[in-house]
């Protein structure tokens, strides 16, 4: 296939092509520094798609989020509600990657790269059918919002919320195989520090052993997880989980360990509040130094993201179903996996569900690729879902 770099390639992504965008696009690199020393970060992608949406007559503007990250915002007016479309722009690191991760090259139907499926080519979709829009007939207001920092601490969508920009639905195109996700997950970070004495291996009588006070609380959660799954059962998302990220602890094989840090990751339903789940997990740590007087243990939660959901029988589920019937997709519906920005944009009260190309078991992959088919589907079924806003 052509070099995404070629003068051939670059005019199609020019014009609006949704393969062609992909392609220059991953050729792009924009690994996010936090996660990958000497990563790229977004600031050349940033310029290219802000090229993009000036020249196809949007007003658009690139706000520097944090020291090197940027975010692209632009506008283009129409009538009816006011339609988002988001992604982001960073990816996770290379290392360990079987492939080139910026060749771009399309073999057998797939386009392989990092961030080809998650999720250059949602940027792709995103950005071709944007250029249909402006370019001629019905469309609504409509606003693309490219964004910093979402594999890390979305520090992008947090600004873009900030600036108090509005709308009355959202598109976030992770990568959904072309199935509509109104709901997903959100999680909680408990770090668990155990406090022992350290002694000699050789006495028992002195030392205080932290990390099996860890492992004691650790395999306490069992019976925990086992009554998130007795809970009822979310439609679409089943149950919340409990798992054991890291644990670090100890000097030596022959020294009692003074201390231990467990980092426990549990995943959460929309509506359960974060304090509520620190909470659940202290009501075992206490229920095990019933059990065990000399445990030492303190909990701290490090991080939270909420779980959200939009009603399956929302305008925006139901629409994005009936564009997809229009173009030979099967509409369904369902929950999608991972923790994604499109919580914090209902958070902020606009509807967001998640629909886009590519897989997400081939996002964060050593060979990552995304169908090329599926990626023009989404163009077609995005211009169709925004033109039937504007009637």
């Amino acid at each position: 296939m052509h070099d995404p770099s070629s003068a051939e390639i670059i005019r199609s992504a020019g014009a609006g092509d949704p393969v062609a965008l992909t392609r220059v696009l991953v050729a792009t690199p924009s690994v996010n520094p936090q996660m990958e020393a000497g990563g790229a970060a977004e600031g050349a992608v940033a310029e290219l798609t802000a090229g993009w949406l000036q020249d196809w007559g949007l007003a658009t503007e690139t706000t520097e989020v944090a020291p090197g990250r940027y975010n692209v915002v632009a506008t283009l007016d129409g009538d009816g509600p006011t339609l988002l479309l988001n992604g982001h722009m960073d990816t996770v690191g290379v290392g360990g990657m079987t492939i080139e991760p910026f060749e771009a090259v399309i073999e057998g139907g797939r386009l392989w790269g990092r961030g080809s499926c998650d999720m250059k080519s949602g940027l792709g979709v995103i950005l071709a059918a944007t250029r249909r829009l402006a370019s001629h007939g019905a469309r609504p207001n409509l606003i693309v919002a490219l964004t910093a920092d979402e594999e890390q601490a979305s520090a992008g969508m947090y600004s873009f919320v900030a600036s108090g920009m509005s709308a009355d639905l959202a598109v976030v195109t992770e990568p959904t195989s072309l199935k509509v996700m109104p709901a997903h997950k959100g999680f909680v970070w408990i770090e668990a520090s155990f406090s022992g004495r350290a002694a000699h291996g050789s006495r028992p009588d002195l030392g205080v052993d932290a990390i099996r006070h860890a492992a004691l609380y650790l395999a306490s959660l069992d019976e925990y997880a086992a009554e998130l799954k007795s809970r009822e059962e979310h439609p679409l998302l089943l149950h919340g989980s409990i798992h054991a990220g890291t644990i670090t602890g100890g000097t030596a094989p022959s020294v009692y360990p003074d201390a231990c840090k467990l980092l426990v990751e549990r995943r959460t339903m929309p509506g359960e509040r974060p304090e509520d789940v620190v909470a659940e997990f202290q009501r075992v740590l206490n229920d095990l130094v019933q059990r065990e007087p000399g445990i030492d243990g303190k909990l701290e939660m490090t991080l939270e993201r909420p779980g959200t959901e939009v009603p399956e029988d929302s305008p925006l589920v139901q629409g994005l179903l009936r564009a997809s019937d229009a173009h030979g997709v099967e509409p369904r519906i369902e929950g999608m996996t991972a923790w994604v920005d499109a919580a914090l944009l209902n958070e902020a009260g606009i509807p967001a569900v998640c629909f886009g190309p590519g897989d997400i078991a081939q996002a964060h992959t050593e060979d990552e690729w995304v169908d090329v088919e599926q990626i023009r589907t989404c163009a077609d079924v995005l211009e169709t879902f925004a033109r039937a806003l504007a009637d």
